[in-house]
């Protein structure tokens, strides 16, 4: 298993860089990659410490990359918008992280291309994220959650933005419901003090909210636009003109990937032990994501549509330009 090294950059450098316009800063482009003398393309790539991020993981140890001629270094950040800015100067080639970002990068100046789909939310049956509340807060429907406070990890992001939709649809008022920003791994303690009313995590602390006898109120994603896409891979529009075979090879790569972790959820289990300091007794049990290499555009167009109508964007953004083809 290899280690993950850490790439830190923030959210104010990505709103720093959407003043250039371009995909690099004054000027700068992203490098060629080079092959070696095999032909093998040294690449960095991106991800997000949550559970599906271990399919990359996969896809190295299954060799797909290598068959693909791509040498994979991982690197962690604290979320996709976190490291749009490493990606769009070329310090990261490619990189895993919500469409909401991308396009939300996309409409503010960067130039970022989506190079392919990775995960979705499940469209049918349990989802791999919800809103929980305690059993005694007398809160039953999405509707219920206004006048109250609701935590989310990231504020304007497809949290807050799905369970506003669906309180909309049940008839209420999505303004009036308060969110907070937490991490998740806090949102369980500060349900239990009562300090929020509800939260919105994704597994594993769906499962165990629910296990210590917490209730579900909504499985927003899938109530608002079923089959999200939580994930995509993505790259600047400058490094995908300057290496377009390894942008091919790395598409290919993933598309590859992703059919072998849909098709083997328990490779991906087994690995999230060492991936994520994961016990083996809630690896095992994790419902994961759906995986799928292919971009769909016509439901990333409907998660455009909800930024425009809430405000994170003035109009629906450039889904199909965004998308690389």
């Amino acid at each position: 298993m290899k280690k993950l090294t850490f790439a830190v950059v923030g959210l104010t450098a990505a709103l720093l860089l959407t003043g250039c316009g371009g995909g690099s800063p004054s000027g700068s482009t992203p490098s060629s990659a080079a092959a070696g003398g095999d032909g093998v393309r040294n690449i960095s790539v991106g991800v997000i410490s949550i559970a599906p991020s271990a399919a990359v993981q996969l896809g190295i140890d299954e060799g797909i990359f290598a068959k693909h001629k791509l040498k994979v270094e991982l690197q962690s950040g604290q979320g996709g918008a976190a490291m749009l800015p490493a990606v769009s100067t070329g310090t990261m080639n490619f990189s895993v992280g919500n469409p909401l970002s991308v396009l939300l990068a996309k409409n503010k100046g960067l130039d970022m291309k989506i190079v392919s789909g990775y995960s979705n939310s499940l469209a049918t049956g349990n989802d791999i994220n919800g809103v929980v509340t305690k059993a005694t807060s007398g809160i039953t429907t999405a509707k219920d959650l206004v006048g109250k406070k609701v935590a989310v990890n990231t504020i304007n992001a497809q949290g807050d933005l799905t369970i506003k939709e669906v309180v909309s649809e049940q008839g209420g008022d999505p303004g009036g419901v308060q969110f907070l920003e937490l991490p998740f791994q806090d949102m369980g303690a500060q349900l239990a003090q009562g300090n929020v009313d509800a939260v919105w995590v994704p597994e594993p602390f769906l499962y165990g909210l629910l296990a210590d006898g917490n209730k579900l109120v909504t499985y927003n994603n899938q109530e608002a636009v079923p089959g999200l896409p939580t994930m995509v891979t993505f790259t600047s529009g400058s490094y995908a003109q300057q290496n377009p075979q390894v942008v091919a090879d790395f598409q290919a790569a993933m598309t590859e990937t992703l059919a072998l972790a849909q098709g083997n959820p328990d490779k991906v289990r087994a690995l999230l032990p060492a991936f994520m300091k994961m016990p083996e007794s809630v690896a095992k049990n994790l419902r994961l994501e759906a995986f799928d290499g292919k971009v769909d555009e016509v439901t990333l167009g409907k998660l455009g549509e909800l930024m425009a109508k809430y405000g994170i964007v003035p109009s629906a953004p450039d889904v199909s330009g965004t998308i690389l083809k």
